[in-house]
């Protein structure tokens, strides 16, 4: 009896359990899909905005402060693609000392190849602010994606090929080094 309990508890218990992880990854895909609705415009392409104000921009001529401004929301939009469609690398390092954070520190960076942008939209925003709208076709984000990941195993595979094991070493014939008279 007792053991016919004990099934039925631990039966009882896993079973809410796993009704428990169901309901959190529902909320977890219910949020990541609205949040990337907000990323994809209507005809399946993903959108970044890059912003920049004039007055900081390095020159004296105001017109030339604009175009700077321009230029700087629009590399601006490129890194916010670029995190879209490869993700980012962050380094974090946390210091905790008697039990306060004492220091944390992030550092975040973006690499990869953007093509095929396309211009949407350069607003300017109040007297000081420049905005560019980029558009990346989803089939274009496809391709990077296969190029990234063909590119990635390439250098994994080399990265072995040149790494000699000691056995490796030990097989490999010595190099004679002959000295001038």
């Amino acid at each position: 009896m007792r053991r016919l309990c004990r099934k039925l508890i631990s039966s009882v218990g896993l079973g809410l359990t796993a009704i428990v992880f169901v309901g959190c990854s529902t909320t977890t895909t219910e949020y990541s899909s609205a949040v990337m609705r907000n990323m994809v415009s209507e005809a399946e392409n993903i959108m970044a905005t890059g912003y920049a104000v004039i007055s900081v921009q390095m020159n004296d001529n105001p017109a030339q402060q604009r175009l700077l401004s321009i230029r700087a929301s629009k590399l601006d939009a490129y890194r916010s693609l670029l995190e879209q469609v490869y993700g980012q690398y962050l380094d974090v390092n946390t210091t905790v000392g008697e039990m306060v954070v004492k220091s944390d520190t992030f550092r975040a960076r973006v690499q990869g190849v953007i093509y095929g942008a396309q211009l949407v939209s350069i607003t300017p925003v109040g007297d000081d602010t420049y905005t560019v709208t980029l558009s990346l076709n989803r089939s274009i984000v496809d391709d990077l994606r296969v190029l990234y990941i063909d590119q990635m195993s390439r250098s994994k595979t080399a990265a072995r090929q040149t790494v000699q094991t000691p056995s490796q070493m030990a097989q490999s014939k010595p190099v004679r080094v002959m000295k001038g008279v």
